[in-house]
This record gives C-alpha cells, structure tokens and sequence, in this order.
C-alpha cells in the first residue's frame, strides 16, 4: 500500500496525499497518474477494476484536493467562505461518481478518473455541508496537517491517528519530560 488513511473518510484522506503542507518541502503522494489509480483503488473508490488515469488527471485531482483544503481550513479558521474553492469542488461533483455493480460474489466499483474524482468531492460536499463540518480538526503534531472528523468521546481527541502521529507526539512528551527530570538544579551559594 503506498498511501495512508488514517481518518476513515475519503475526501479527509485525499486531502491527506500533500503531507506536512506548512513545512518547507511538503510530501505530494500524486506524483503520476499510476499514484493516482493506486490512491483511488486503496481508497475503495474503484474496486475490482481499475481507473485509468492519463497526466492530465493528476493536477485536476490536485485541484481538487487543494480547494477542499481551502475549504477545510477556512471553516476551522472561521474564515470567510472561499467561493472559488467552492466552485472547484462543486464542478467536480457535478460529474457522475462510481457506479458499483452487484457481483454473484461481491460488488465491483467501476470508474474513469473523472467519475472517481466526483467521489471524492461530493465526499467533501456531504462533510462541509453536513453537520460533520462541526467535527472537522487538523492533527496536532506540528509536521502534520492531516484532517480529520473527531468522533471520540468529549470532542478531546488531538491527533489524526494514534498509531503515527499520537505515539510521536507522547513520545517527544516523554523525552521532554526524562530531560527535564536529569538536568541539575542550580543552587545559590
């Protein structure tokens, strides 16, 4: 597998595939069109087929994922309501999604790259336009800026995924904490 997901939400984790966007040199995970396929068959949002994206799908996608970003941060921000993103995402849904197909075993999900793409953003739709956008945090680890829905109890969850982000941060806290627990006290003579 060669992109995570660690909210469970298809429009969160696709703006998940620029990673740690606030540092100097950010990871983009949509590098080619075969990355692309491979993010929409890990994602589930084709299955038992394969969409077959051409160069050109790759900075419509990113487009797209940018403008939920937009959208995403100016709603956590409580800024003004960017219409331009807006119209990306929106144009993008506009155009028919996957269509899954009821197999004697299973399903599959067929899907241009196009169709695949309007998934995603009538997912980011249903989120910033549902009562979910009063869920909407970004990770607090200082490197990540993944997105995500807080389900837990209290609204108190901090991280984007407990197995990465979660474990790094307790573990820098603890660190903090040994450091502090071994430098000398100065005294005054």
């Amino acid at each position: 597998m060669d992109h995570a997901f660690p909210c469970g939400n298809l429009a969160l984790d696709f703006v998940g595939t620029l990673r740690a966007r606030r540092n100097p040199v950010p990871v983009e995970k949509l590098t080619s069109p075969d990355s692309l396929a491979a993010w929409y068959r890990e994602a589930g949002v084709v299955a038992g087929s394969d969409v077959n994206c051409r160069p050109a799908d790759v900075p419509k996608a990113i487009a797209v994922r940018e403008a939920i970003y937009a959208l995403v941060f100016a709603r956590l921000n409580e800024l003004p309501y960017d219409e331009r993103a807006a119209s990306i995402v929106n144009a993008a849904a506009r155009l028919p999604a996957a269509v899954p197909q009821l197999l004697p075993r299973g399903h599959r999900i067929d899907a241009t790259a196009e169709q695949a793409l309007s998934t995603v953003a009538r997912d980011a739709i249903a989120i910033l336009g549902g009562s979910d956008a009063e869920l909407l945090k970004e990770c607090g680890r200082p490197e990540c800026t993944q997105v995500y829905l807080d389900r837990s109890r209290g609204g108190r969850r901090e991280w984007c995924a407990m197995e990465t982000c979660g474990n790094k941060m307790k573990a820098r806290a603890y660190r903090a904490r040994k450091k502090d627990q071994t430098r000398p006290v100065a005294t005054r003579p």
